[in-house]
């Protein structure tokens, strides 16, 4: 399931061959997409288990002939506030879900700016207002401490795009995306945050993943439709002054 919408980067001017940083990758969602497009990827998260988890991806993706030779750079651990690259070294960075968890964001959004060229982009995405303060009013437990890992604020688009343009970005647009993903969170925050097997959690989450799967027309115009408003996902794009 991807957030950023690839086509706006490359509207952007972000060609294959292009060295892009997923920073906080997670799993690896947007990275994977990175080196199906022909993007040369760099992966980087904090968690040990993650980055083990992404690179074994990668080299099963290899071993399969679905990304060219040279695609894959690296999968390492880091931090978003010490990103451990050169200056100017990326054509584009993504960071999803991420900035909500970190304490000094500006300090990650002026790291993200330093490792970017000049023209570069930057791909943000973090929860949407809304949404998300209707979780964080249903379930204390849903932002819990930010030791161990939690949301540590609510964004607003024009606090972050505020942050953004100070560390050095231009405004490209933003859009909001996972509009049908809102309700399953505020489910799991009614119910309780851990409790994934309660009978409406579960099949909330079969429909999801039905809905990931099939992609019906359907859907997806509801999906569009609803997601100014109620989309789990706010996704920002700048380009590096």
């Amino acid at each position: 399931m991807l957030t950023i919408r690839f086509e706006r980067l490359t509207d952007l001017g972000l060609r294959p061959g292009g060295l892009v940083l997923d920073a906080g990758a997670g799993f690896g969602r947007h990275a994977f997409e990175c080196a199906r497009r022909g993007y040369r990827v760099v992966a980087l998260d904090r968690a040990a288990d993650e980055v083990r988890t992404t690179r074994a991806t990668f080299a099963a993706m290899a071993d399969a002939d679905e990304i060219r030779p040279g695609i894959f750079v690296a999968t390492l651990r880091g931090d978003a506030t010490a990103l451990p690259f050169r200056d100017h070294a990326f054509d584009a960075v993504i960071t999803s879900e991420v900035l909500e968890h970190v304490p000094d964001d500006t300090g990650a959004l002026a790291e993200v700016h330093r490792v970017l060229r000049p023209g570069g982009i930057l791909a943000a995405t973090v929860p949407t207002w809304l949404p998300e303060k209707i979780s964080w009013m249903l379930s204390d437990d849903y932002h819990a401490p930010a030791a161990v890992g939690g949301h540590v604020r609510i964004y607003s688009a024009t606090e972050l795009k505020a942050k953004m343009r100070a560390a050095g970005f231009c405004n490209a647009g933003s859009h909001h995306a996972h509009a049908l993903h809102s309700p399953y969170w505020w489910l799991k925050c009614a119910v309780g945050i851990d409790r994934d097997q309660h009978p409406l959690v579960a099949g909330y989450r079969r429909f999801l993943e039905w809905d990931i799967t099939a992609r019906p027309r359907s859907t997806r115009v509801a999906d569009r439709a609803l997601s100014p408003v109620l989309g789990k996902s706010l996704v920002l794009y700048g380009v590096a002054a």
